[in-house]
């Protein structure tokens, strides 16, 4: 039976995209809802119905074009998420007949009275999933019947990895489930010459001759930014001064944040007298300037499903490390060739990498040319894009 809403034949769907975060606020997701926009303008029309954590930003907005609306919420309280969730609803019942097909991101408190609206108003419903451990249907049957209701209430399921495709599977998900891997914006993340390294050294602060050890992702257990801290501590006892610098929120509200893990990495680094050489920046939407100026990015998660960052290290050419995890990293690196891949929690295996990578440039260097090639081929943003607009015709014309 055909969806209500979108003339037969038109060519250009009108999305709604459901998130819990959008530009100014940082997620990988938004990241991705923005740069899809601007890949399919003029072949989609996009609008944004989102939470905001801060409530200092302005409840309604346009960004590059595209109309947000946003509702502020409380992640440390329950009774705030559910009553940001049921807000969010009555945004997109306001706004019904502005959009043909509602595409949510992630699956939170916000995915029940979505997914239930979408019904009553015969939306098709597309659901991406971003996040292992936490948008797979295990993870989603642990909520109970409504939000498991929800999730099979999706017209269309993709993943962004093949673990999550594989999950599903598993599942026996009704729905048709894609791979629909994130995207890089190839232009912006690009490696850069000699003279703009220098530039872009000079303007972040950084020494121009020291190596830079890179990590971008908020501050939580899973991303174990302390084994990478550690892992660095014993470079430094023999004698590789390298700089590190970690970008991403150390102290937010967030559920996941452990505000304790930065502020033992400052205080040994000061009993090291090494302070001056570990930095903390704050998420920023000028990450790329971080990636083209570094040496070598590490990502040593123990959970991840398709790590962005990740993607946008080997497009700006740098070598990277990342932990092993089946159907994320492995699917992203070929150990040896485009970057490595470790066992996770290995500190000892983390710091000879490290050491390798530091202190034999030719061979980082090819690393990290082949790992530029390997997000040209398959993870540049418009293939992202063409796979989600192709998702959208498909649940229209069902």
């Amino acid at each position: 039976m055909r969806h209500s809403g979108h003339a037969a034949g038109a060519s250009v769907p009108r999305v709604l995209f459901v998130t819990g975060a959008y530009y100014p606020e940082i997620s990988a997701a938004a990241v991705q809802c923005q740069a899809v926009a601007a890949a399919l303008h003029g072949r989609a029309r996009f609008s944004v119905l989102t939470t905001a954590v801060d409530p200092a930003i302005a409840p309604a907005a346009t960004v590059d074009g595209v109309i947000v609306q946003r509702v502020t919420v409380d992640v440390r309280h329950r009774a705030s998420k559910v009553t940001a969730a049921l807000r969010l609803a009555y945004r997109m019942l306001q706004s019904h007949r502005r959009y043909d097909l509602v595409h949510v991101h992630g699956f939170s408190q916000k995915n029940v009275p979505v997914s239930l609206l979408a019904r009553l108003l015969r939306k098709p419903l597309v659901l991406t999933l971003h996040t292992s451990g936490q948008d797979d249907p295990d993870g989603v049957k642990q909520r109970g019947l409504l939000a498991n209701w929800a999730f099979g209430a999706a017209d269309l399921v993709l993943c962004v990895s093949p673990d999550l495709q594989t999950r599903c599977g598993a599942a026996a998900v009704h729905a048709p489930v894609r791979l629909a891997p994130n995207g890089v914006d190839t232009s912006r993340f690009r490696p850069s010459d000699p003279g703009e390294r220098v530039a872009l050294r000079r303007a972040l602060g950084w020494p121009e001759a020291q190596a830079v050890v890179l990590f971008v992702g908020f501050f939580s257990r899973d991303k174990r930014p302390d084994l990478l801290f550690r892992a660095w501590r014993r470079l430094d006892a023999q004698g590789i001064r390298a700089r590190l610098v970690f970008v991403g929120a150390t102290a937010a509200s967030y559920y996941e944040i452990d505000r304790s893990i930065a502020a033992s990495i400052r205080e040994e680094a000061e009993r090291m007298g090494r302070s001056a050489d570990v930095s903390f920046v704050e998420p920023t939407h000028h990450v790329e300037q971080y990636f083209r100026a570094a040496d070598v990015f590490v990502l040593p998660s123990v959970r991840e499903a398709q790590p962005l960052a990740l993607l946008e290290a080997m497009a700006c050419g740098l070598p990277a490390i990342a932990t092993r995890l089946p159907g994320a990293t492995d699917v992203l690196i070929e150990d040896g060739a485009n970057g490595r891949l470790l066992v996770p929690d290995d500190e000892a295996a983390l710091a000879g990498m490290l050491r390798e990578v530091l202190t034999d440039r030719r061979t980082a260097c090819e690393m990290g040319a082949r790992a530029r090639e390997t997000v040209l081929s398959h993870y540049d943003i418009r293939s992202t894009a063409e796979r989600w607009l192709s998702a959208y015709h498909m649940v229209i014309s069902r």
